[in-house]
């Protein structure tokens, strides 16, 4: 169909080039001025009588005839005879004839008649072939395609300058220390292969995007000095039935022959999902490039020098065949980086930067709890465009707090501009959060107040965790629960009124309560049970799977649960912010005026708060 397609569109190319070349040669043939005026010959043989011509051109039976007073005129003599036997016929006189100046020529092979069988003939001949010669390269094109069609879209990292090694990354202590007997099996096999030991055929590196798998990959590769062949799972998926598995075979002949070497499948879950999960049966594409993986490592021999490297960021949904014994037989997980891995991260980025002395690493890393590896690449870039935007040539730290908050909040919107009532409802609202944070024992640092609009908020407080946590408390999340609250009690107690600007808050301590009650088993009316448990389909969606475990009694339990949660949240928040309402108006009355309070001025308007409460 596809040649066919190519064939057609040649030919209608080739049709409009002849119309082309056919108006060439008209224009040319056909675009002389007027032609002189037609005489017969008895009326030249009048005029040379009465010595009014001057001069006859004589191309082949055409005459071209020219008057004393340069006026031309046509005629045609008799064929096979001469001009001179023609005029004699009319009665001239050879002495008459000697009067006028008689030039001989002839057109036959002349410019134009060179043209017409250049247009007419050659032209429309060498188009022809070359389309016919195209078309012929098109189609051995595509045989060519069609037979390496399955052939895999390998990727080999060879370059020098791509290289890496383990000091290239920064964190992952654990992982690149289950990694290093990796580089050693494929640096020295002899020494396993002599006590017996099997080489391990895969290595599973699972973790969240953005935290380095691939990356770690390449380290493998760099440290073992051995060949990298780079492949997504979504490059085996095709259209026709079998290409994927063909594709797997060429991918593992190739590494085969270039042995020790690594094959790197990066989003495994692409081909590895669970079989059988489908609507259609077993017998898709997807599922028998998955049979074709598996067999394949399993078909590896004891001495083959050959590490399987997968990531995936949905360990959950591979098939089970996969993580067996025998094929991925090692798992590494990638947690995201603490706050020293993140300073050993951010030195990494910033050492092809040009940055100024002002910058603190570390207090850029204790900002930046949860970022990745990735994020924080990101953080890096965009603090450099930052620091070009301004023209300058160094990156100092206003430019990365600037990039952070970018990154996590969203760009500065300057001209989304308040009115001074929404200014005010605004500041009310952030001091309410930052108030009942400022106030909770249980709760994160505020680290920034603000009332620019950032993304889609008119206004935010940054809070931060002091340290990375991984394990959070009941009394923690009940905090966070009233902080979360806090602009909105603010504002029903200062305006008598609310508005539309607390809907992402009420959103957020819905989905925080319902966990609370649902998963976390921190409701002393419902116990410890954990409600709700998805089973992702493929076909279907999240929404549609959700099985639901749990009775109507027990989900007007739950509903009643999360209600008392979220109202004991918000008395607690109104009954603080009555206490501190002289602090509230005055944190706001400062956002007001500063639109900005970072967290030294929070903190010191803080400390005097609690020490006039002491006094009091």
């Amino acid at each position: 169909m596809k040649i066919l397609n190519t064939f057609f569109k040649n030919l209608f190319s080739a049709l409009l080039i002849l119309m082309l070349l056919s108006l060439v040669f008209s224009f040319f043939t056909g675009s002389k001025t007027q032609s002189p005026e037609k005489i017969s010959l008895s009326e030249l043989a009048r005029k040379i009588q009465l010595e009014e011509v001057a001069k006859i051109k004589v191309s082949d039976d055409t005459l071209l005839i020219t008057d004393k007073q340069g006026k031309e005129f046509n005629s045609e003599k008799e064929k096979e005879a001469s001009l001179t036997e023609t005029l004699a016929n009319y009665g001239i006189q050879p002495k008459e004839i000697a009067k006028v100046e008689i030039e001989m020529s002839s057109n036959i092979f002349g410019g134009l008649f060179w043209l017409s069988i250049l247009v007419q003939v050659v032209l429309p001949f060498l188009l022809i072939f070359g389309i016919f010669w195209y078309m012929s390269r098109q189609a051995q094109k595509g045989m060519s395609q069609n037979f390496s069609f399955s052939r895999a879209n390998i990727r080999l990292f060879a370059n020098p300058k791509e290289k890496i090694n383990f000091k290239d990354v920064a964190g992952l202590k654990e992982a690149k220390e289950e990694l290093r007997e990796v580089v050693d099996f494929l640096k020295n096999p002899q020494k396993f292969l002599d006590v017996g030991a099997r080489i391990p055929r895969g290595v599973l590196l699972m973790g969240s995007p953005g935290t380095g798998k691939t990356l770690l990959a390449r380290a493998v590769a760099g440290e073992a000095q051995a060949p990298f062949f780079h492949i997504s799972g979504s490059e085996f998926v095709e259209l026709f039935v079998g290409v994927g598995a063909s594709r797997v075979r060429d991918l593992f002949n190739t590494a085969k022959k270039a042995s020790p070497s690594i094959i790197f499948i990066d989003e495994i879950d692409a081909v590895g999902r669970q079989r059988g999960s489908g609507l259609g049966g077993g017998h898709d594409e997807r599922e028998q490039t998955l049979n074709q993986i598996l067999v394949e490592m399993d078909g590896f021999d004891r001495e083959t020098n050959i590490i399987v490297i997968a990531a995936t960021n949905r360990p959950d949904v591979l098939d089970p065949a996969l993580l067996r014994p025998g094929r991925f037989d090692r798992r590494v997980i990638l947690d995201l980086p603490d706050v020293k891995e993140r300073e050993e991260i951010l030195q990494i980025h910033m050492a092809n930067k040009k940055s100024g002395q002002n910058i603190n690493i570390k207090r850029i890393a204790e900002r930046t709890p949860g970022f990745s590896g990735a994020d924080l690449a990101n953080l890096v870039n965009e603090a450099a465009i930052w620091a070009a935007r301004k023209n300058r040539k160094e990156i100092f730290h206003e430019d990365m707090m600037e990039a952070m908050e970018k990154v996590i909040l969203g760009p500065e919107r300057k001209s989304h501009i308040l009115t001074q009532k929404e200014k005010e409802i605004t500041a009310f609202h952030e001091a309410g959060h930052a108030l009942l944070a400022g106030f909770l024992p249980n709760t994160d640092s505020v680290h920034k107040i603000s009332i620019v609009s950032r993304g889609r908020a008119a206004g935010y407080t940054l809070k931060l965790p002091v340290e990375d946590t991984h394990l959070y408390s009941q009394k923690h999340l009940l905090d966070e629960l009233a902080v979360m609250l806090g602009g909105y009690a603010a504002e029903k107690i200062v305006f008598k009124d609310l508005t539309t600007g607390a809907s992402n808050d009420l959103k957020e301590v819905s989905e925080q309560a319902r966990k609370l009650v649902m998963h976390y088993g921190m409701s002393e009316k419902i116990g410890p049970q954990s409600f709700g448990r998805s089973d992702e389909l493929v076909f279907l969606g999240r929404d549609l799977v959700m099985e639901k475990n749990y009775s109507e009694k027990v989900a007007e339990e739950i509903d009643g649960e999360v209600k008392r949660l979220i109202n004991d949240a918000f008395v607690k928040a109104k009954k603080i912010i009555l206490r501190k309402r002289k602090f509230l108006d005055k944190l706001a009355k400062r956002l007001i005026e500063k639109e900005t309070v970072e967290k030294e001025e929070f903190e010191e308007m803080m400390r005097k708060e609690k020490k006039r409460t002491t006094r009091q």
